[in-house]
């Protein structure tokens, strides 16, 4: 289970939340935080709640700006929308592969989703076995060592 830093601030981002919203959140949270791997922090990152891989574990932080931790996963409701951001699908093209094809026999909903980016316009139809099923995809470490062999800038 990964560790939930800034619990304060995850509070005060979901109960903000519009009241709809804020029970699918709390769904989606709580089985990202069981269904992550250890090592991965529960924090608020980009406005969002992120999970990341932590300094204490990884202290080069993210080279987009190295004040923040490693992304790997996002979870926001957005104005028509919630939100699930997986780095490990933008990635990899196995994950992607597995998940869009997996995605029809967990939803009857189409599947809405960008690079990185998976939208839930109906809130009834989230496939919550399959998002727990996404987050076992990757270590902490197997995360690190794809962003430096994909992402981190070369010396």
């Amino acid at each position: 289970m990964i560790t939930s830093k800034n619990s304060i601030d995850i509070n005060n981002y979901i109960n903000n939340l519009p009241i709809d919203r804020q029970e699918p959140i709390i769904k989606l949270h709580d089985l990202i935080l069981k269904n992550m791997p250890n090592g991965f922090e529960a924090c608020i990152s980009y406005g969002m709640l992120g999970y990341v891989v932590p300094f204490s574990i990884y202290p080069s932080g993210y080279h987009c700006n190295k004040t923040l931790p490693l992304p790997f996963m996002a979870l926001a409701s957005q104005k028509n929308f919630i939100a699930i951001y997986n780095m490990g699908m933008y990635a990899n093209p196995n994950i992607l592969n597995w998940f869009t094809n997996a995605y029809p026999l967990h939803s009857k909903a189409k599947l809405d989703m960008g690079k990185s980016c998976i939208r839930f316009k109906k809130i009834d139809q989230i496939p919550y076995n399959l998002i727990a099923q996404l987050c076992n995809k990757f270590t902490v470490q197997a995360w690190i060592d794809v962003y430096e062999k994909l992402y981190k800038p070369k010396k």
